[in-house]
């Protein structure tokens, strides 16, 4: 019996096929690609309809994007800019050789910038405005490493003389110097963005570029044209930051966004992908976030191999390579690439069969050739609906002889005096050999063909980049009486110093003058910040308005989008929520609008969370208010050890422009934020504030009088002993000042121990403004010595000073110097715990009976006080002396 099963013949749709392949081919000529696009979509719809889920492909063959026959002419001089670029290229390297070889070690990068070289100057030709009419022009967010190139072209345009480019690196000479990256606090005439830590750069412009149309739509400035373009390392791509954010940028349609990936296929010590291609990896990752992608991958004399190669075999050559091949197709030479690649197949040998291995090992990438680099900047200028990201492949150590495309070339600092030599000839600079073995500067005169060319291309653009300029702002900062609601205290009734801020802020909001220009930021922790009634007073901000009814819409504090919205409430991102800080707090440089960013978020999600963008923030001279929420590490019960923040006061320290301020007050507050707006946006001080609020509820009193400077300056005097003998003194800051004020009571109903109570609002401020003082009296051994502020507060308060506060004790130890044996410190090392406040302070040892105790140890270790009736007194308060220690537990 034959049991075998009859396999159906397969249809053959060979013929069909052709016949659909020829109709969309006629579409697509008589219409064009648009059409063919929108043709394919809808056949992807009916699909759909009809339950054939269709593939879905996030990458294209490994080709550009753009085809030759739809390029437009170069419309630029190419040969005055190549001129150009060559001597570009040798001030670049020159700068960074030549400071080595006085200077051994002072460090540099040329690979970076040999790579990046022609996509920067058909930007600065073409399409790189610095204004636009009286408007700003575009944000430019340069790769940090390729700053030599950035001050080559400043230098050739004569913003720079001899003296400043063989400073490079020497900032602390007769001369000034140039910054090894972009820093606008050391420059900040000249750079605007600091970049150069990784995947800073990207998350930055994105929401630059967010924050530009939020401006836009509440009519703080005017639409322009102007772009936000971000150079970008392929091996940057590796940081969370640099891709974490791009869904933001597609979510918002942000078509002024422009981000340029600088794919050389190298990071720092080697291939970014060397067993898969990195340019593969990206436009699937860009294209499935909705970016318009644009591949710069072959120069032009690529296009002459495709026209001739009739079987496909090229293209399938280059996708069965990665990166670590291509690599190593460039670092080899032409007789390699003839060997490897094309000797693959007998067909591609005959290809190149009239090629010599030279010309063979010049074939261009993308990235270094104009023409294709000035298209897909023409396209992604004029592409509208959303952010584009060109990926252009190019060569790290270009033109550098046998440094280019090898695994070392990121760490090159110096060429040989052959390579230098070699140098000068491949890109013809007139440098005598013997200046180009010492790396001399070339500058031609002014009048020279190709100064005069790229003098006229700026001018043409609106002037040179980069280029920082703060424009004059009159701007009147409110009087304290302005918050006498709030200095005034709450009159019995208890409540948080942040829900004390938010009341502030919500009549700063009103303000006929200043109130526009408040932006307030939170990463969705609106509600837990009492933020409610803001929402409803001034919206958040939604580029699209709301699109639909809210379900508590019929609730007062309904839930309120608006395109005109002034919240920022970016969701769960502290790095995106930073981002739109020193968009905000940047603004009165980059804008002209000085706007006051108050970005409100858990304390301990600040500093330890994001503090290399608040690092950056500093080093962009930014200004606004950083208001670290729920913070201490006892207020914020029940929350435990991964909320709970004991050291962010720490970490405030290290900023050198950042004040950071711990207000136990209401009063204190309003006196802070004051003076801060008075600083930074009426005086124009380059320094921004980290303020700590807290959730704990109490009675607010007003504001004593006298006590404003001691406020501002770091401490007060709060509350006098009530008998004439003192012999102690207790520091307090944020609510731990109440266990202060309760300790004093005890010591003297109790113990019979007399204290003054003093308010510390800011040890970080007083120890600055003491070093300062000491510094001056180091420096000045003739004159009579200076008195830290400190020591003048408490002249007089005599006896031990116990300093307690919510935050480790490294925070009050600070003025250890300037208070000798006298200072005893209480605060919270260690992880938190969850519990209640009661518990908490216990535990850390921070509570009224905590201080007490060691007010009268104290005492009794100098003698004043009976150390028996002082250990007794220790049991009697319910202190456990030989219970573990809270910092090790």
């Amino acid at each position: 019996m034959n049991t075998k099963v009859a396999v159906p013949v397969e249809a053959d749709f060979s013929q069909e096929v052709a016949e659909w392949i020829e109709a969309f081919d006629d579409v697509v000529v008589a219409e064009g690609p648009e059409q063919g696009a929108e043709l394919l979509q809808a056949l992807r719809q009916r699909a759909r309809e009809a339950g054939i889920a269709p593939s879905s492909e996030l990458t294209t063959p490994y080709l550009n994007t753009i085809p030759k026959h739809e390029e437009v002419p170069y419309p630029g001089d190419r040969a005055l800019e190549r001129r150009v670029e060559a001597l570009l290229r040798w001030n670049a390297v020159a700068m960074v050789h030549g400071q080595n070889k006085k200077d051994a070690g002072i460090g540099g990068h040329i690979s970076t910038y040999s790579s990046l070289a022609t996509l920067l100057e058909v930007g600065f030709n073409h399409f790189f405005h610095a204004k636009y009419g009286e408007q700003p022009g575009d944000f430019i967010y340069f790769q940090g490493h390729a700053s030599p190139g950035v001050y080559a072209r400043a230098y050739l345009e004569g913003r720079f003389d001899d003296d400043r480019l063989k400073n490079f690196r020497h900032e602390l000479r007769d001369t000034p110097g140039l910054s090894s990256y972009p820093h606008p606090w050391l420059m900040p005439d000249f750079w605007r963005f600091p970049t150069v830590s990784m995947g800073i750069g990207p998350l930055n412009a994105i929401y630059q570029a967010r924050f530009m149309r939020y401006l836009e739509n509440r009519n703080l400035i005017e639409k322009t044209p102007r772009k936000v373009w971000a150079f970008i390392g392929d091996g940057e791509t590796d940081e969370v930051d640099t891709l974490g954010a791009i869904g933001v940028a597609s979510r918002e349609k942000l078509d002024n966004l422009i981000f340029v990936i600088n794919c050389n296929l190298q990071r720092l010590d080697g291939p970014v992908r060397g067993n898969k291609r990195i340019i593969d990896e990206l436009e699937g990752v860009f294209h499935g976030a909705g970016w318009n992608v644009i591949k710069v991958i072959w120069g032009s004399d690529w296009d002459q191999l495709f026209e001739r190669d009739h079987t496909g075999l090229l293209l399938k050559r280059m996708e069965e390579c990665v990166d670590g091949d291509f690599q190593a197709f460039k670092a080899k030479g032409g007789a390699y690439l003839r060997k490897e690649f094309f000797g693959k197949y007998p067909e591609l040998l005959e290809l190149v069969k009239d090629m010599t291995d030279d010309q063979l090992a010049v074939l261009h990438r993308g990235g270094h050739d104009p023409a294709k680099i000035y298209n897909a900047y023409k396209r992604a200028t004029e592409h509208q609906g959303g952010p584009t990201v060109i990926l252009a492949k190019t060569v790290k150590g270009y033109g550098l002889g046998s440094t280019e495309a090898r695994n070392a070339a990121h760490q090159e600092k110096k060429l040989t005096d052959d390579a230098l030599v070699a140098f000068v000839k491949r890109f013809d600079i007139p440098v005598p050999e013997e200046a180009a073995k010492h790396g001399t500067p070339f500058r031609p005169a002014q009048d020279a063909p190709e100064i005069v060319y790229m003098q006229q291309r700026r001018k043409v653009l609106g002037g040179h980049m980069p280029h920082r300029v703060v424009p004059e702002l009159k701007f009147k900062a409110p009087e304290l009486e302005y918050f006498g609601e709030w200095t005034a205290g709450s009159k019995g009734r208890e409540v948080s110093t942040t829900m004390g801020f938010v009341s502030m802020l919500r009549h700063l909001l009103k303000d006929p003058e200043i109130g526009k220009l408040i932006v307030p930021i939170v990463p969705d922790e609106g509600r837990t910040f009492g933020l409610e009634s803001a929402i409803r007073q001034v919206g958040i901000y939604a580029s699209e308005g709301q699109k639909y009814k809210p379900h508590d819409v019929d609730m007062l504090l309904y839930y309120r989008e608006e395109k005109d919205g002034q919240i920022l409430e970016e969701g769960i991102t502290e790095a995106g929520a930073m981002a739109s800080f020193t968009a905000a707090g940047s603004a009165y440089a980059n804008y002209g609008v000085p706007s006051i960013p108050f970005y409100m978020y858990y304390s301990m999600f600040g500093f330890q969370r994001v503090g290399d963008m608040i690092w950056a923030f500093a080093d962009s001279r930014g200004k606004g208010f950083l208001m670290g929420g729920t913070a201490g590490r006892t207020t914020m019960l029940g929350e435990g050890l991964q909320h709970q923040d004991g050291h962010s006061h720490i970490l405030a320290s290290t900023v050198p422009n950042c004040l950071s301020y711990d207000p136990a007050y209401v009063y204190e507050l309003a006196v802070i934020l004051q003076d801060g707006i008075r600083r930074m946006y009426q005086e124009g001080e380059s320094v921004f504030y980290y303020i700590t609020m807290y959730n704990e509820d109490y009675a607010m009193p007003a504001m004593p009088e006298g006590v404003r400077d001691g406020i501002v300056r770091g401490i007060y005097k709060f509350k006098a002993a009530t008998g004439k003998k003192v012999q102690a003194q207790l520091f307090g800051s944020g609510p731990i000042l109440n266990e202060v004020v309760k300790a004093q009571a005890i010591l003297a109903e109790k113990y019979g121990v007399q204290t003054n109570v003093w308010s510390v609002t800011s040890y970080n401020e007083l120890r600055r403004e003491a070093l300062e003082v000491e510094r001056w009296n180091r420096l000045h051994p003739a004159e009579a010595e200076k008195t830290p502020y400190l020591v003048t507060a408490l002249q007089g308060a005599n006896g031990p000073i116990i300093a307690a506060s919510d935050y480790m004790k490294s925070v009050p130890d600070q003025l250890s110097p300037w208070l000798t044996n006298r200072l005893v410190t209480l605060g919270t090392d260690g992880f938190g715990r969850s519990d209640n406040r009661e518990h908490l302070r216990r535990h850390f040892e921070v509570n009224a009976e905590s201080i007490v105790a060691a007010t009268l140890s104290k005492l009794a270790r100098e003698g004043k006080f009976d150390a028996k009736k002082a250990q007794e007194a220790i049991a009697e308060l319910g202190i456990a002396t030989e219970g573990p220690n809270p910092a090790r537990m």
